[in-house]
């Protein structure tokens, strides 16, 4: 057993001690505030001890038979792409865990629940077998319906009942076209890198386009971008804080993630085929959920639509790694740049959401209107909250500017109708300029007087994912470095 299983597993193991024993809720917080610390330090174990492998190979690798008549196994290992998101994972819910630490409504069922999430979203992120791949990906679709459904509030039951059949039909989707991968490879396997190494249906492009079309459609809804995105905004406004935390922090990744560790370099040809399809998509996703988020009045649900504008410039950069006439150098770049921007979008949204929170936590509101002048009473999540916003624009010194100005120079590299997306950059700094106004400047509104500042564990929480992306936009090396080694391989694959 290696470090990275026990990565994978220690979460699990907590999450069926915390349902079977009769754990004291005060006991059971705590329990779940250690064992997320202790993930997170098994991860920098990881991170400080990875040796970028040679010729595209994984680090920390485990295999085990599993499904042999299935051609599927235990199959886990990191590299540049996945790594990041292993670490985000662990320092997102270990945020949630802090965050949660004064809940009152089944907080031991509810620290069983998140820690079982996290090792599904942990697993995912290290499996190298598609069917292990889909187990995680549709049991994490579990964990957060019933993290809506159960702690939730509003309409929650219809938002987690959306959430979950509208994501589980994507993964159908999903599971088809893994199942063509197999069945187009030779000899038939479920293995990551087996499949990279047989190019399945590169001689069949009718094949693998209609392949490539279904693997798209279901990571498409988990990221999600236009048209595919309606279940977001009603899930993230009716969830808990730490849940849409969660869900933007981390599941909205599974998506991106798919799309270099599954659908590039497995079907590297067709997705020269469907470049342009996802450079539009891209540039779509980051207009109209920059627009549509300027338009709303409810602070959570605006948070909700700047996800949808940011993960647009996660496929636009993915897109433009298809575009073979377009510069290498820029092609790599903007690969670069779409998993340093998950990553970022994870810390900051993740941090956002938690704010957001305190608000529906203090006076059970989250419309804008409703406050106003929260500066005076509420200094530290006035404070907090303007830092995430700038963040979220991509204001340099922090993590978004590092992965957006490398989305852009790369995928402008690549194609120069990569810039129509630019203009969304310009409505993020619009519609999150409006939201401080309207929150914490101005009179006081209705819901403002005698509103109680963060606490100790709500600024631990939001707080350390923002010093987080502050590190990481004034020091991005590390993560550059560790991300494009991985990116060069990644981009070698298409038009090789």
């Amino acid at each position: 057993m290696t470090v990275l299983d026990l990565v994978v597993l220690l979460p699990l193991a907590g999450a069926l001690a915390l349902a079977l024993l009769p754990v004291p809720d005060g006991l059971a917080r705590w329990a779940w505030v250690v064992l997320t610390a202790a993930d997170l330090a098994l991860v920098a174990v990881l991170v400080a001890r990875y040796e970028t492998p040679p010729d595209g190979g994984l680090a920390f690798e485990t295999r085990l038979r599993w499904i042999p008549s299935a051609g599927s196994s235990y199959h886990v290992g990191v590299d540049g792409l996945s790594l990041p998101l292993v670490a985000l994972t662990a320092v997102v819910f270990c945020a949630c865990a802090v965050y949660a630490l004064r809940e009152e409504r089944r907080p031991r069922t509810q620290a069983a629940l998140f820690l079982f999430l996290q090792s599904t979203c942990l697993g995912l992120f290290a499996a190298q077998d598609l069917i292990l791949f889909f187990l995680f990906f549709d049991l994490s679709i579990v964990g957060m319906y019933f993290v809506i459904a159960g702690w939730g509030h509003g309409g929650r039951g219809r938002s987690a009942l959306v959430f979950f059949l509208y994501t589980f039909l994507g993964s159908l989707a999903l599971l088809l076209g893994f199942i063509g991968l197999y069945l187009g490879a030779e000899p038939h396997t479920f293995d990551i890198p087996e499949l990279r190494a047989a190019a399945p249906l590169a001689d069949s492009p009718v094949a693998g386009g209609l392949v490539l079309g279904a693997v798209l459609l279901g990571l498409a809804v988990k990221t999600p971008t236009v048209p595919f995105h309606t279940w977001l905004p009603p899930a993230h406004t009716d969830a808990p804080a730490i849940g849409s935390a969660v869900l933007a922090g981390v599941l909205l990744k599974m998506g991106t993630y798919g799309f270099v560790r599954v659908a590039v370099p497995l079907l590297p040809e067709a997705w020269q085929d469907w470049a342009w399809v996802l450079i539009t998509v891209g540039v779509v996703s980051a207009l109209w959920g920059a627009l549509v988020a300027l338009a709303q009045t409810d602070l959570k649900r605006m948070i909700a639509y700047t996800s949808v504008n940011h993960m647009g410039y996660v496929v636009l950069a993915v897109g433009a790694a298809g575009v073979v006439s377009g510069d290498t150098a820029a092609r790599e770049l903007a690969v670069t740049g779409a998993v340093t921007q998950m990553v970022s979008h994870g810390l900051v949204t993740g941090a956002l959401f938690l704010l957001a929170g305190v608000l529906h936590d203090r006076r059970g509101s989250y419309a804008m209107a409703d406050y106003g002048g929260l500066a005076g009473p509420a200094p530290r999540l006035a404070t907090l909250f303007a830092a995430g916003a700038f963040a979220s624009l991509g204001l340099p010194a922090f993590s978004g500017f590092v992965a957006e100005f490398q989305v852009f120079t790369g995928s402008i590299g690549a194609t120069p109708f990569a810039a129509a997306a630019l203009p969304g950059i310009l409505l993020t700094a619009a519609l999150f300029l409006r939201a401080m106004r309207q929150v914490f400047t101005g009179p006081a509104g209705e819901r403002s007087t005698g509103f109680a500042d963060l606490r100790p564990r709500e600024t631990a929480a939001a707080g350390g994912l923002l010093l987080l992306s502050l590190l990481l936009g004034l020091v991005p090396w590390p993560l550059l470095d560790l991300i494009a080694p991985a990116s060069a391989d990644l981009v070698g694959l298409v038009g090789r």
